[in-house]
Parts: structure tokens; sequence; C-alpha cells
């Protein structure tokens, strides 16, 4: 097996993985159409997540010992390693022994690491374990296990129709747990925090967290993005045109918890002998309770050229806005990155 790095179009989004043989991974998928005739049922899933209670979870964050495969490594095992996944300016993942895969930097977000503990403990997603959340030498650390499976971006050309569609039920049960969890107070992040996608941040040190949220309603979500407006020269003079149609367009879109950037890069596939396939979602760097829209029309986004049918299998899993998608991508063409 051979370990590899697939990243977003942004530097910040980060998948691990390691590849399994394809045809493995389809024999497993053949014999896993059983799985799903129970994904009705998800429909009136009613987690019990307390609402006026914060996630237990604080950083630091350490998994009991009975919980690890391995010893934790240190710090110093961490710097010191040599398989580099993926590096950036802020940023880097690296893996650490045969358990570790540990995402680590200055622009490394710890609520990231909160957000998975969160949808794993509360939606039963399937989500890479999390042994270490912690604050080291002016960085932040997540410690997570090493996934093993193949990306969905790289096993989706040799899927039969039959086995896309194994995959979106798979997909559509996640969604449905996720989606029944009710937001603590509007649109936000864990623990009523701010949301963490770009099109709500410029990058100044001094900006807001105001206009991030959280919001209490769409509306306020909605000045928060022509406010933003007003703050690059480049589009300034259409803040106006925004401000009148967006409540035409973003409205009646109730709270919803969304991963932000369910693309095949973020899911992973392993293959399991006994019970056919597991899917394993990725990259939470971005999840909150968004829009109802807003996962469909990241997903969508995040098709790029439309060279495949993965945009056809999208809305078998999630409910279809295209008039909010094509919104949504001319905004985020002007002023998300």
């Amino acid at each position: 097996m051979m370990a590899m790095m697939e990243a977003r179009s942004l530097p910040s989004r980060i998948v691990l993985l390691v590849l399994l043989p394809a045809t493995l991974l389809l024999q497993f998928c053949r014999r896993s159409s059983h799985l799903f005739r129970h994904t009705s049922r998800l429909r009136t899933l009613k987690p019990e997540v307390p609402r006026d209670q914060p996630f237990p979870i604080s950083i630091p964050y350490y998994a009991s010992a009975t919980e690890l495969p391995a010893k934790l490594p240190t710090t110093r095992d961490i710097e010191r390693a040599r398989v580099v996944l993926s590096e950036r300016l802020t940023a880097k993942v690296v893996t650490v022994g045969p358990h570790f895969v540990v995402k680590y930097g200055e622009g490394v977000d710890p609520e990231e690491g909160r957000m998975m503990l969160f949808v794993q403990q509360h939606a039963k997603v399937p989500v890479p374990r999390v042994y270490a959340i912690y604050h080291d030498c002016g960085k932040n650390f997540i410690v997570m296990e090493r996934v093993d499976g193949q990306t969905l971006h790289a096993s989706w050309p040799t899927l039969t129709p039959p086995e896309k569609k194994l995959v979106a039920n798979h997909l559509k049960e996640c969604l449905f747990r996720m989606r029944a969890i009710q937001s603590p107070n509007g649109y936000c992040s864990l623990d009523d925090r701010p949301l963490r996608d770009a099109l709500f941040w410029s990058g100044h040190a001094d900006e807001p967290l105001s206009r991030r949220g959280p919001f209490a309603t769409e509306s306020e979500l909605n000045s928060a993005i022509v406010k933003k407006c007003r703050t690059m020269k480049a589009i300034e003079g259409k803040a106006g045109f925004y401000q009148d149609s967006l409540p035409l367009v973003f409205r009646d879109h109730p709270p919803t918890l969304t991963h932000g950037d369910l693309q095949p890069k973020n899911v992973m596939i392993k293959a399991k002998p006994k019970t056919g396939i597991e899917i394993v979602l990725l990259d939470w760097e971005c999840a909150g309770w968004y829009p109802s829209y807003w996962e469909y029309a990241q997903a969508i986004m995040a098709c790029g050229w439309f060279e495949d049918d993965w945009h056809h299998w999208v809305g078998k899993f999630l409910d279809p806005y295209p008039n909010e998608y094509a919104w949504l991508l001319m905004l985020e063409n002007e002023i998300g990155w």
C-alpha cells in the first residue's frame, strides 16, 4: 500500500488516504447492497443533543489509553516525521508510524477536531478517530487515525451504476443523521461559534468576528455577505445589487448541520470483508450549521468542469437547490477566496 495526499483547489483543504486495489473494493461493494434497506427510517431519526449545553469536549483533548492503537507521538516525533502528506505556510499533515496522521500548524483550527468528535458521537457519522487535540510550541495539533481505504475520487471512474447507487445511498444515510441534529442557535459552528467558511471572512486580523456569525436568521447571514462586498473595492458598487437580490433567493432555508466540502476527494471507502464497505468523511474544516442549500451548492461547485457524472448523483443523496447554487457560485467567484 502506498500513502498519498490529495488536496482541494484550496491548500487548506486536506485529505489523507491509503490506497486499496480497486478490484478488491468493487468486490466488497457488490456484497453490501443489503446495508441500505433500512435507509428510509433515518427520516425520523432524532438524536438527543442538548441545545442549551456546550459540547463537553474541551481543548486540550486526549483519548483514553484504551482507545489508542499505540502510544501517542510526542510533539518532537511529529515535527521530525519524514512522510509529509501536505504542507503549506501555516499547516502541515504528516504520518507518524503505522497508526497516526497529524495535522498541525499555526493555521490549523482545533475546532475541526472537536467537530469530528461531535458528529461521530451524536450523529454516528464515520470520521477518522481523533486521538488528541492540543496546542504546543505556538502550533495546534490534531492527532488522528491513519485510515485505510480509497478515496471516492480515485475509485469513481471504475464503479458501475449499481455501485455508484450504493455509495450514494451510504452518503444519504450519513447526511440524514447529520441533518437531524438541530442547531444550538441559528447559523453557527459548534458551541455557537462563528462560521468557518471563507465566504464570511476577509483574512484581515482586525476583522470583526460578527461578520462570521453566529447569525440568528438567514437575513442576518445574507447581510454579512453584503457587508463583505462593501469591503472589497473591486465589487463594492455591486453590494447594493446583492442587498436587494439575496433576500429573494436565500430565504426559508433552516440551519442544517453541514460538512461544507462534500466532494469525492473527501469521501473515503474502507473495504469490510464481512459487511461490505464503510464510508469515512474527511476534512471537517468548514463544518457547521449553514442554510439547508449550502451542502448541495458546495458539492456542485466542487464538480469543477463536470468531467464525469458525479454531479448527477449529488442530487440522489442531497435535495437539489440549483437556483441557490448558481447564486452562491457567483458570490464565491467574486468574494469567496
